[in-house]
């Protein structure tokens, strides 16, 4: 989910748009195949002579099907709907299936960007940003972002240049 391009400012421009890192579909991921695993061998189990055969086929598919869902589909959503904009006023992050919530930091207002990666994640490229502005909440902590380092030096060029009344270098 990105800023659609009429809702930009005059003079303001896009300069990053990026979803939270994959890590986060590992786990979705294991238990999409565990749980195809598991339902296949259940339907392959499950003897031919007995009576009600069809009916538990049946609700092992639709026990599969719900736990897919819950467990893989639902937070495949999640992180495909959550999303980060960086533009030259503002950072912006989106998240929400059904419900959307968007919290924008204006440049202007940010105060501290911090960033911290486990040994994992510094061999992933990823980590959690720390934004600390002067608006109400203060502090938003943003988890499993992709290319951190290139972000961090990404928002503090944008944020040199808001301090400086400088634009793209303008």
């Amino acid at each position: 989910m990105t800023i659609p391009d009429h809702h930009l400012t005059q003079g303001e421009r896009r300069v990053r748009s990026f979803n939270p890192h994959w890590k986060r579909l590992v786990v979705p991921f294991i238990a999409l195949l565990l749980i195809a695993a598991a339902s296949g061998a259940a339907i392959y189990f499950v003897p031919d002579t007995w009576e009600y055969a069809s009916y538990a086929r049946i609700a092992v598919v639709v026990i599969g099907l719900i736990l897919m869902t819950i467990w893989s589909f639902v937070p495949y959503l999640q992180w495909k709907n959550t999303g980060y904009v960086l533009t030259t006023h503002r950072f912006s992050i989106s998240t929400g299936v059904l419900n959307k919530s968007t919290d924008e930091i204006p440049m202007a207002k940010v105060n501290t960007v911090s960033s911290d990666q486990t040994l994992f994640e510094r061999l992933l490229g990823c980590g959690t940003l720390t934004v600390e502005s002067a608006g109400e909440r203060g502090e938003i902590v943003l988890r499993d972002i992709p290319r951190i380092q290139e972000v961090r030096t990404e928002l503090f060029r944008l944020l040199e240049d808001a301090s400086d009344g400088d634009i793209d270098g303008r």
